[in-house]
């Protein structure tokens, strides 16, 4: 019973000790005193205005602490707002409250909202606060006041945070931010920091895209002489119309030091998903991490990258990569190089990040053999036919879209070895790329193709949807570059050919109505196909009698041989002009003029045959009867159904007219004969002879 009565005892007398704690606390606080004493430190120790216009209050529970209604802080030795917040609960120390003086012991705010400003000059608005370049030159760095943290616990709800770029114009917001943590301890002077059970978590929205961020770790210790730490966690989501990424990464193994961090394992997993293509992406690697100097390496990346789409021939494509990366944040640098190998291709690149904002970067890629066409589905019949042909409905084109353009800063160097992309075959590509102001420039460009060589240049431009095509192919065989580069088999021939055209569009049609230019061409040894003229010249005599013409279509299985063609063109509104064909066989001499529809996919020409030699043989003694006749020859109708007829019509007119012209000398001749006999015989008079 005695122990009873003495635990009562006890009990009332704590109890009343804290009650007398409650009211002494009570007594002794003063919300304006606190008010005035922060503003005063801050503005001390930040040289930043702290207003706190709502009310201070003293909260006993969970534990001690003050609450603060809406609080402002202003902006580096300004008045401007940096940030705010609706309010807050600062737990504080006991006694150091009972000496009047404030130790905070953990922190809770809710409705922050802050914004981090980049001026035109690089600096930043928090460069004081976290030992950036605030401070004007001749400034005494000594008199600096090391930033010192211990609270031990943070707790933010409902935070807004927003970057702004007044060199760029460009404004980015993170919203819904959670963040929580244990305790913190941090000493910016002896460049320590403490941190358990960090949390943090965020979402927000871009346009109809959806995100969420997530940080979690454990406990994470930092020094100049010691680093250690439990494994930690990030992971992202995005998701919008029709694609969906997830993305988490994992270190591990934290140790080392603060100028020489090491991570034994750094684990990227990737997954995404766009309509009908997933992709995967999974990389790991060792990383050295220097904070002082604000660096990282990841010199043993390897992992892999797997695309699977129901349209790929192979339904899964699988690369293994491997590599190395290294960053450095104060310069705003990074290179990475990335190999892979897969099938017959050896890929290898190297991207240099000369800046990370606005991004500005430099890349080398080779590559020794690649087959696009392999991973790609195979065109369709209809595809294929309309690939050199007519163009299709305007309304039921894609748009070409250049933009992408206008954000690139770049030069690269591309070299392929072996190539096939849409069919088209190359040899020791090499590319030079320069982007910038929202133009690309490929130049030079060039390869080995078709048993002979292109070089020139490429122009594409996001201002206006423009491009410029700058080519000259010497030594080319043009047969099989038109079989694979238009589905068409209308000309053989070895030579050259110049190209020189540029054009505007917001679709391939507009595009190609509006190419102008020039371009040329010279072959030698080749043939015309679709048509045999001399065969069709031999026919002309038994239809002589014709009045009408009479169309044909090309037929694949004939051809009109020459030694010798050359033609040039000049290109306006998508249609090629020409009227300087000249073409040379043993025994035919071809000429004409006429336009090429590029935009409508159609072909007006009038050639122009007559025979100038003759072999021996019957078929030759046909052709002997033509000698000197021009026959027309004229071309039309659509790419892909190219007719052609014989205007036999001009050729029975012609030959009349030599008929009738021939009479008429003939009997010229015997007119003139008859009138000199005449003449003779008078003379013969005259002189008696």
């Amino acid at each position: 019973m005695k122990i009873v009565r003495l635990i009562k005892i006890v009990g009332i007398g704590l109890l009343a000790l804290l009650l007398l704690l409650v009211g002494t606390l009570y007594a002794l606080f003063d919300g304006e005193k606190i008010k005035s004493e922060l503003s005063r430190v801050v503005m001390e120790k930040t040289q930043r205005r702290l207003d706190i216009s709502g009310p201070v209050a003293l909260s006993l529970w969970p534990d001690v602490g003050v609450r603060l209604g809406h609080t402002s802080l202003s902006e580096h030795a300004g008045t401007q707002e940096f940030l705010a917040f609706d309010s807050a609960r600062v737990s504080v120390a006991v006694l150091p409250l009972l000496s009047k003086q404030v130790a905070v012991n953990g922190l809770e705010l809710d409705g922050l909202k802050a914004t981090v400003v980049t001026r035109k000059d690089g600096t930043r608005s928090i460069d004081d606060l976290t030992g950036g370049p605030a401070k004007k030159a001749g400034a005494d760095e000594s008199a600096a006041t090391p930033l010192q943290i211990d609270i031990s616990h943070v707790r933010v709800t409902n935070a807004r945070l927003t970057w702004r770029d007044e060199k760029s114009g460009s404004t980015k917001t993170l919203s819904d931010l959670a963040f929580s943590s244990g305790r913190v301890v941090a000493d910016s002077g002896r460049k320590t920091l403490a941190v358990d059970a960090l949390k943090l978590a965020m979402q927000g929205q871009s346009g109809t895209d959806k995100f969420t961020l997530k940080l979690d770790a454990p406990k994470l210790a930092l020094s100049p002489e010691q680093a250690r730490g439990d494994a930690l966690t990030l992971s992202a989501t995005l998701a919008g119309t029709g694609r969906k990424l997830d993305a988490q990464v994992a270190l591990s193994g934290i140790s080392g030091a603060l100028d020489k961090l090491e991570i034994a394992k750094f684990d990227l997993g990737v997954d995404m998903t766009h309509g009908e293509t997933q992709i995967k992406v999974r990389l790991t690697s060792p990383v050295a991490v220097n904070l002082t100097a604000q660096t990282l390496a990841l010199e043993k990346l390897a992992g892999g990258l797997d695309l699977t789409h129901p349209a790929l021939p192979m339904k899964q494509l699988k690369l293994p990569l491997a590599g190395s990366a290294r960053v450095d944040l104060l310069q705003q640098t990074a290179q990475v190089a990335l190999g892979t190998q897969f099938d017959e291709s050896k890929i290898v690149s190297r991207v240099d990040l000369a800046k990370f904002s606005p991004l500005k970067l430099k890349f080398d890629l080779a590559v020794d053999r690649l087959d696009v066409d392999r991973y790609f589905p195979p065109r369709p019949a209809s595809a294929s036919k309309a690939r050199g042909g007519a163009a299709g409905a305007p309304g039921g084109e894609a748009p070409l879209d250049f933009s992408a353009l206008k954000t690139l800063d770049l030069t690269g160097a591309v070299r392929i070895g072996a190539l096939q992309v849409n069919h088209l075959k190359f040899a020791d590509l090499n590319a030079r790329l320069t982007a910038a102001g929202g133009r690309l420039d490929v130049a030079p460009l060039s390869a080995k193709l078709y048993q002979g060589a292109m070089n020139g240049s490429l122009m594409l431009n996001a201002n206006g949807n423009a491009m410029a095509l700058r080519q000259t192919l010497s030594g080319i065989s043009i047969a099989p570059l038109l079989k694979d580069l238009a589905d068409k088999d209308i000309l053989e021939g070895r030579g050259n050919v110049a190209l020189d055209i540029s054009g505007h569009g917001a679709t391939p049609t507009a595009l190609k109505k509006s190419l102008a230019g020039s371009a040329s061409l010279s072959l030698k040894d080749g043939a015309i196909k679709g048509i045999n003229l001399a065969q069709s010249l031999r026919d002309i005599k038994a239809k002589l009698g014709a009045r009408k013409d009479v169309a044909q279509q090309a037929r694949a299985t004939e051809k009109t041989d020459f030694s010798e063609l050359a033609a040039s063109f000049r290109v306006t509104g998508g249609v090629a002009h020409n009227d300087d064909l000249t073409m040379k066989s043993p025994f035919l001499r071809l000429g004409g003029a006429g336009d090429i529809d590029i935009g409508n996919g159609r072909i007006d020409y009038l050639a122009r045959a007559s025979v100038v030699s003759t072999s021996a043989g019957q078929e030759g003694k046909e052709l002997a009867q033509l000698k000197g006749v021009t026959v027309p020859v004229r071309l039309s109708g659509p790419f892909e159904n190219i007719s052609w007829k014989i205007e036999f019509g001009s050729v029975v007119a012609d030959a009349v007219k030599e008929k009738v012209q021939a009479k008429v000398d003939e009997k010229k001749q015997e007119i003139q004969q008859k009138a000199g006999d005449k003449l003779k015989d008078k003379l013969k008079g005259l002189f008696g002879k």
